[in-house]
């Protein structure tokens, strides 16, 4: 299971020519000094967004926030398997995230 989601993860990531994927046993993206998507133990993916972003990610997709090795991890959504099919909607979130966290001040 973890192993599929990965793949699909790397999948994601690749479409996205401005990051990409870092981490061995723990995978994520980062830039600017932050990071801004994962996939958790449980082959669960999360992204960071702005946090009126996020609101109406969650509530247009039915999904929550993102927990990491049981942790709430601040900013970031859930995304929900039933969007797994609809990769062009993930990858432009996930080029909206890369977007946010350059939008911060550098780390």
């Amino acid at each position: 299971m973890w192993e599929k989601q990965l793949k699909f993860y790397d999948s994601l990531v690749a479409q996205c020519p401005d990051f990409e994927r870092k981490g061995k046993k723990m995978i994520y993206t980062s830039a600017n000094g932050y990071m801004f998507s994962l996939l958790n133990k449980a082959g669960e993916i999360g992204i960071r967004l702005p946090k009126e972003v996020g609101k109406q990610f969650m509530k247009d997709h039915n999904t929550g926030i993102y927990k990491s090795h049981g942790a709430v991890m601040k900013d970031y959504v859930l995304i929900p398997e039933h969007l797994y099919f609809n990769t062009t909607l993930l990858v432009e979130h996930f080029n909206k995230a890369y977007q946010y966290v350059m939008s911060l001040p550098t780390k």
